[in-house]
């Protein structure tokens, strides 16, 4: 197999100093880890390893085929999605716990034994998760829960609604044998002391993301994107490069083509707005991001050639606002072509 051509350089320290301080700011609530999509595209089990080695012990993915990737590995998994009939082998082997979302869920699970399991509460995002009405009537009685959770609609806004749903999952106190109640994402950590509860569930932030200006400063990028220069060339005043030409050079301009497009992650939005860097140099994007190719000036690094590699500029909120796209996308967007290496 040749050596990849893409890179994906992974902080470990970033990583595990991102945990440690929503761990500090969850209080006495216990702090896990959503790691979902494939750990937010960084990779779902290495990014479960360094913070359970930091002290995290509560994991959770979206379906049965991500737990059924990390079966073996120790965690202590909950999968977000509940249990549809196609997933009751998975279910019952034992690799994590359900999530319970809806009355069939709980009427699945309760048929194949019960055992332990989460369950998910609508108080208001009207997404996923059982009624407070269902709760009272008596619908989970005798489960063997874990987690009563719910999930903020608002959290990365001064929105009413926040307090309205912490007081809904507070009402629900005592009303299940629930070991445990749990509300907070990332954003949700950030609103402070009266929606930790028991267990707090970041994730955006775990990677680096900002979801609230609480947290910049606070958070570390953990993902940088590398590629390898394909080709250098020399623009001419006048001379256009990429798609619909989009950028026209004014003066002669030193470029080089880089091996990463949209396909990897690298969206379109990057177009003319994007950057990278070789050490201080910054090497802006010219032209239009294409499907495996992106073409930057080379002007402040004339020394670059063909074969040499460079850092594509990734922190999140800087380069979701270049981009236009939010920073949960260019997470979880990056490809399959990159080689993820953690330093």
């Amino acid at each position: 197999m040749t050596d990849a051509a893409l890179r994906l350089r992974l902080d470990t320290a970033a990583l595990v100093a991102n945990w440690r301080a929503l761990d500090a700011l969850s209080g006495a609530a216990a702090c896990g880890a959503a790691i979902k999509a494939d750990g937010y595209g960084l990779g779902a089990a290495g990014v479960a390893e360094r913070l359970a080695g930091a002290g995290c012990r509560d994991f959770f993915v979206a379906s049965w085929g991500e737990a059924e990737r990390l079966a073996g590995l120790g965690f202590d998994i909950a999968v977000l999605h509940g249990v549809r009939a196609e997933d009751m082998t998975a279910a019952t082997s034992g690799i994590a716990r359900p999530v319970l979302n809806t009355a069939a869920h709980v009427a699945r699970w309760r048929e194949s034994g019960g055992g332990r399991c989460d369950v998910m509460v609508d108080t208001g995002m009207n997404r996923l998760g059982v009624s407070i009405a269902e709760v009272a009537s008596g619908l989970l009685d005798g489960l063997a829960i874990d987690t009563l959770m719910s999930h903020l609609a608002c959290a990365d806004e001064d929105s009413a609604m926040n307090a309205r749903q912490a007081a809904a999952l507070r009402g629900l106190g005592g009303r299940t044998a629930a070991r445990r109640l749990s509300l907070a994402n990332s954003a949700g950590i950030a609103l402070g002391a009266d929606y930790a509860f028991d267990l707090t569930r970041p994730g955006l932030a775990l990677y680096g993301g900002v979801p609230r200006g609480e947290l910049a400063g606070v958070v570390g990028q953990v993902v940088t994107p590398e590629a390898q220069i394909l080709q250098r060339r020399t623009l001419q005043a006048g001379d256009s490069i990429g798609y619909n030409a989009q950028f026209t050079a004014a003066a002669p301009l030193e470029v080089a083509i880089l091996n990463i497009g949209y396909a990897d992650g690298y969206w379109r939005g990057f177009s003319n707005a994007g950057a990278a860097h070789v050490g201080a140099a910054a090497l802006p994007v010219i032209g239009r991001v294409s499907m495996d190719l992106t073409a930057i000036s080379v002007a402040a690094a004339p020394e670059l050639g063909e074969g040499d590699w460079v850092a594509l500029d990734y922190a999140l909120p800087a380069a979701a606002a270049a981009a236009g796209m939010s920073q949960y996308e260019l997470l979880t967007g990056l490809g399959r072509r990159f080689e993820r290496r953690w330093g």
